[in-house]
């Protein structure tokens, strides 16, 4: 299938302050989400009932509606169908074609059956495509009448209640899609298992499963769409000529090379883009269906084993998308650090992103407690609380509302990509977490998240910079090759022999942005804490790569409560986590 790069960048502020971009062409600005639901609303998409193939997602439910008297939107809004039992029904129909769906009436077995969550269809297009307000559970869409708002009080209410709603939907996409992908490589093992002969196969390493799992369409799809991830990385090298303007680049795990496609875009001179994972060869044929195929070259091959090609030996530029879970999951840092000690130009060559910085926090987390620890208290009567054994050792990664963090955000590992080495990465830091609630709350878990900043110059950011906090509607992406892809005017590297001041962009996986797929790291406690506002946890964090399993990380957190700057420090608990 041939992809095509849209004609898209992200509006931002100039050096100046000025907002660069046309804010009057109302009809050429284009969020993230438009540009992502309308990407999914124009694939090729099969009818539910017959082997036939329509251009488009609204033209396959038009010809379902007219031909099989089947309105999936209607029956989903007749039913009040949540998400998940959106997909069971699609799904349940396009196995089974039944001979009459107008009896549904939502009590059905398959509405429970976890069976029909996965895709009868690899990609099917209906399963991600949600109707703009036919089957949503909100107020207004259900015909009934909210009272109008009298105070502040109660639109802050209001407000938490619909952030906590939107936080919910975001999670069941997320881990749809995440028990979607585990479901499917399970199953692709068992083939995989059954067609060879076990014995005649030499254990899989580290390194084969991971670039494995980075071959398949899922993961990267993911990756793609999210919002935050994708545009800020777009905003930074589209809006920054004065790096990209006639640079060698190197992409570091290019995955389909859309970092290397926005860095061709921009300006570069040439972009080596590099990925050992099968996925290399749809990389390349994406590159010359673009036909940027003169200015990017895939290279299939790990980044400490591969040699730039034409005599080439440093760049000016290494972008990469390298972060994990709790940041350092999937250890691809240490390989990026291995490219740049290789690579990069060592005067005034720039690693984007630049900077990284790993935050820890109090967590209220009785939801998340409550659904994976209390739930097995009592089950139909019994207590299977022994199920819950082990949700104390591992890591949770999970979304939680914006009001889930009780404590100021503290700073347990500042990374400057430009000089840390991979054995700094294993690391001890002490940090002091200072309660913010009025009224005494039980804490029940620590939350680790990741900002992460760019900078032009490759410099760390002034100490006291806030991370872009994104709310949902603020990115805007906006068009800067007009008709005829002939390039915008673009601002040069400096202006009247005064260099322009550093430009920076960032982003941040915490609990008061949109939420990522990298969404947050949970660790509970054994036994939760009560604090009150002033109340501070002090403590360490204690982190390094698994012995077991190089891109797993152990964790070991030290804690106890000081109720007051003069007062002793409590009794210390330690726990021990896994982070996989």
């Amino acid at each position: 299938m041939s992809i095509r790069l849209p004609n898209l960048a992200v509006c931002a502020d100039d050096d100046s302050g000025s907002q660069s971009g046309s804010s009057s062409d109302d009809d050429q600005d284009q969020s993230w989400d438009d540009f992502a639901e309308e990407s999914i609303a124009q694939q090729p998409c099969l009818s539910l009932f017959e082997d036939k193939q329509f251009p488009s997602v609204t033209e396959a439910l038009e010809y379902d509606r007219n031909q099989h008297n089947f309105d999936l939107d209607g029956i989903c809004s007749r039913l009040s169908l949540d998400f998940h039992e959106r997909i069971r029904l699609i799904n349940y129909i396009r196995k089974n074609n039944p001979s009459s769906t107008t009896a549904f009436t939502g009590k059905e077995p398959f509405f429970l059956e976890d069976k029909y969550l996965i895709p009868v269809i690899a990609d099917d297009p209906l399963l991600q495509f949600q109707p703009d307000a036919s089957w949503s559970d909100s107020d207004e869409e259900a015909g009934t009448t909210q009272a109008p708002i009298a105070d502040l009080q109660s639109a802050n209410n209001r407000i938490r209640a619909l952030e906590k709603k939107l936080a919910d939907s975001k999670r069941d996409i997320v881990d749809y899609r995440a028990f979607v992908g585990e479901r499917l490589n399970l199953a692709s093992l068992s083939d995989a298992i059954k067609e060879s002969d076990s014995a005649s196969r030499p254990a899989r390493d580290d390194d084969s499963h991971y670039f494995d799992s980075y071959g398949e369409n899922d993961i990267h799809a993911t990756m793609i769409q999210d919002k935050v991830r994708t545009s800020t990385y777009a905003q930074f090298i589209m809006t920054s000529p004065s790096l990209f303007r006639d640079a060698v680049v190197l992409d570091v795990g290019c995955g389909t090379g859309i970092l290397s496609l926005f860095a061709a875009k921009s300006g570069a001179k040439h972009v080596f883009a590099v990925d050992a994972s099968d996925i290399a060869q749809k990389a390349t044929k994406i590159v010359k269906e673009n036909g940027l195929d003169n200015i990017i070259t895939v290279i299939q091959g790990k980044v400490e084993d591969i040699k730039l090609p034409d005599g080439i030996t440093h760049v000016d530029v290494i972008i990469s998308e390298w972060m994990g879970y709790a940041l350092l999951y999937e250890s691809m840092l240490d390989s990026v650090l291995h490219a740049r000690d290789r690579f990069l130009k060592p005067d005034g060559g720039v690693m984007a992103p630049s900077q990284c910085q790993m935050m820890l926090g109090l967590c209220e987390g009785s939801e998340i407690h409550k659904e994976r620890v209390g739930f097995w208290n009592d089950v139909y009567g019994f207590d299977l609380s022994i199920m819950a054994e082990g949700m104390f050792d591992e890591a949770i990664v999970d979304v939680v509302g914006p009001d889930a963090i009780v404590s100021e955000p503290y700073v347990i590992k500042d990374l400057n990509l430009g000089i840390i080495t991979p054995r700094q990465l294993d690391f001890s830091s002490s940090f002091t977490l200072i309660s913010t609630v009025e009224r005494r709350t039980k804490v029940h878990a620590f939350i680790l998240y990741f900002d992460t900043f760019f900078t032009t110059t490759g410099d760390l950011v002034p100490v006291g910079t806030e991370v872009k906090i994104v709310k949902e509607g603020d990115i805007a992406l906006a068009e800067v090759w007009p008709v005829g892809n002939k390039p915008a005017p673009q601002r040069r590297a400096s202006l009247g022999g005064k260099k322009l001041s550093t430009k920076i962009t960032s982003f941040s996986t915490g609990p008061k942005s949109t939420p990522t797929h990298w969404k947050q790291t949970i660790f509970l406690l054994r036994e939760p804490l009560m604090v009150v506002e002033g109340n501070s946890v002090v403590g360490s964090f204690h982190c390094k790569k698994s012995e077991t399993n190089s891109r797993e990380l152990e964790v070991e957190i030290h804690y106890a409560l000081k109720e007051s700057a003069d007062a002793a420090v409590g009794e210390v608990t330690v726990q021990m986590y896994k982070v996989r």
